[in-house]
């Protein structure tokens, strides 16, 4: 690959994003070697803040801002990494709940660029290492790192985790991962620790893998096992361990699971968290893009949820979520995918629940046309068209659920329903 040269600390974000970009002959290259090296010239794994690492299939978006949330109520300075990003590069990185300027992203790049020399980086490792650097400019108490693929060669885990959590184990990402759930859960619980606590949510987590992580000395705590949680009501839920007993939880906007998941995570670190600041927690964690729902205004005549869902996996427990927040109403569903997911599969799960399809193509990189969705689409589904963008399926599924509101004003409203890649709910606007 041609050399090219680095963007000055002048130049703006965007510059140096498209630098990142070329920087590596492909955009994924599993292994810490080369991230740990250059790490290691920064120590920009030395913290004196407790660490929790998200890794998981799905679900790791929510768990972060769960954990987020409640640290936060009970008064804790964070850090948060995520990605991948849905609008901007920014979203990234928050510190005590706040985005980073421009600015701030781009000395950190600075910092990561005049420190690698000539080793070569991914985007996603040099992001991960500007947002290492960006968290030790402050005095953090957490560290909340999002796994970006698997667990064990992914670039966040050169940072040991006081807390490891493991949201779920679904079959995704293949061609790195494997393409068994006992070979996926392996890699994934690369994030665990011996002698430090391992949250896992995924109730179906396989068995060997437990063993072999209890015969490396990892605390692992299990749902169904080691805590447990169940709905009390229809707005209330319970959450138990060995030690606590939480009762009356308000019913959180993001999947409970996860939430369960975070509570245990907490309750095994070394940061004590108040019952009153994890209610408060709790009810005040919003995810852009996770069962986002968008109430009709003027901008659009009918209500609209937007999912980032993009395997069977979250499909199935998107759809779950739907019957059960959003039971009997017509669900009008604009769907945009990458042609390396399991398309039939994730289409397939969303079924039960959609009333009519509209299907859209992605120009990104890897982008599914609609046609390539059709073609893949539920045996009896009622579609209602193929569209060059998610732009134009949403107002077209817009406009028909309102039609379907004016012609039966006393049936359930319906709701319009986005999902299948980040990059298809990145696609529509909202005030958040």
């Amino acid at each position: 690959m041609a050399s090219i040269s680095p963007p000055s600390q002048s130049a703006g974000l965007q510059a140096w994003l498209t630098y990142l970009e070329q920087l590596h002959p492909s955009a994924i290259d599993m292994g810490l070697d080369r991230v740990r090296e250059v790490a290691n010239r920064l120590r920009l794994t030395q913290t004196r803040a407790e660490v929790f690492t998200v890794a998981g299939t799905n679900g790791k978006g929510s768990s972060v801002r769960y954990l987020e949330t409640m640290l936060r109520e009970a008064d804790y300075q964070t850090g948060v990494y995520i990605s991948p990003h849905l609008n901007v590069y920014n979203e990234r990185v928050r510190i005590n709940g706040n985005m980073l300027a421009d600015a701030d992203h781009v000395a950190a790049f600075a910092a990561i660029e005049r420190a690698r020399g000539d080793i070569s980086l991914t985007y996603f490792e040099f992001g991960t290492l500007a947002a290492l650097y960006l968290m030790q400019q402050h005095e953090l108490d957490a560290w909340i790192l999002e796994v970006g693929l698997g667990g064990r060669l992914d670039a966040v885990n050169i940072v040991d985790a006081n807390v490891a959590l493991l949201t779920s184990v679904g079959i995704d990402h293949i061609g790195f991962l494997g393409s068994d759930r006992t070979g996926i859960a392996r890699e994934k619980a690369g994030v665990f620790r011996p002698g430090r606590p391992a949250i896992c949510g995924e109730p179906d987590f396989p068995a060997e893998v437990a063993v072999a992580a209890q015969q490396q000395s990892v605390l692992l705590q299990q749902v169904g096992k080691d805590f447990h949680y169940r709905l009390t009501t229809d707005t209330t839920w319970q959450f138990r361990n060995h030690d606590t007993m939480l009762n009356h939880l308000p019913l959180p906007q993001l999947p409970l699971p996860n939430a369960a998941t975070a509570i245990a995570a907490i309750a095994a670190s070394n940061l004590p968290v108040s019952d009153k600041a994890i209610r408060a927690g709790l009810a005040q964690a919003r995810e852009p893009g996770r069962l986002q729902f968008i109430a009709a205004g003027p901008q659009q005549p009918v209500d609209s949820l937007l999912d980032v869902a993009h395997n069977p996996h979250a499909a199935q427990f998107l759809t779950q979520a739907i019957a059960l927040r959003y039971p009997q109403r017509p669900v009008y569903a604009v769907v945009g995918m990458l042609h390396d997911k399991d398309i039939s599969g994730t289409l397939a799960a969303l079924a039960p629940m959609v009333t009519q399809w509209y299907f859209a193509s992605l120009s990104e990189p890897r982008g599914a046309s609609s046609l390539q969705l059709l073609e893949q689409k539920p045996a009896q589904a009622q579609v209602a068209g193929c569209f060059d963008n998610v732009a134009a399926a949403y107002a077209q599924a817009q406009q028909d659920a309102a039609t379907h509101m004016q012609q039966q004003p006393h049936a359930k409203p319906p709701l319009v329903l986005v999902c299948g890649s980040f990059y298809t709910v990145g696609k529509i606007p909202t005030t958040e």
